[in-house]
């Protein structure tokens, strides 16, 4: 329950910043604009690495646990372990690069 609702406060939050971003005014008088293309994708290159931090240390630890329940399977384990770590990685390098070529 705990978790519906932090996922649902943080959707709301999200809608209530992004709402403001799409909004079509008039430009300032000093001349100074901000792109928010990329402050957009400096928020999202920032969540894309926290939560594959996130994924990287969870997937260490099942590994850690693997090898210490099962010592004789490491080598199977550090194959998936690289595997794994390799995709989650791939998930920040296309924001980064999505991220440089949007901006």
């Amino acid at each position: 329950m705990k978790q519906k609702l932090i996922l649902g406060m943080t959707a709301l939050v999200s809608l209530l910043v992004a709402a403001p971003l799409f909004a079509q005014g008039a430009q300032p008088s000093g001349g100074a604009t901000t792109n928010w293309a990329i402050v957009g994708g400096v928020l999202a290159l920032g969540i894309a690495a926290g939560l594959c931090g996130i994924g990287q240390g969870k997937a260490i630890s099942g590994a850690c646990e693997g090898v210490a329940r099962n010592p004789g399977a490491r080598p199977h384990l550090f194959l998936f372990l690289v595997l794994g770590l390799v995709f989650i990685e791939t998930l920040t390098l296309y924001t980064l690069a999505i991220v440089i070529f949007k901006t």
